[in-house]
């Protein structure tokens, strides 16, 4: 059982990060589309900060 929840607990974390990384993206073609350079920065700091660029 403790194998398990180690699997389910590793699988999630993964689909985590997956979210994580497809909601900033998103975020910053948007902030890209309005023209905002300044949020464009930030949201990339943001990324590696989180390792996820």
């Amino acid at each position: 059982m403790n194998k398990q929840l180690q699997k389910q607990a590793k699988e999630a974390a993964v689909t985590h990060r997956q979210s994580l990384h497809k909601n900033l993206q998103h975020r910053i073609e948007v902030a890209r589309a309005n023209g905002n350079d300044a949020l464009v920065r930030q949201l990339e700091a943001e990324a590696s900060y989180l390792k996820l660029s």
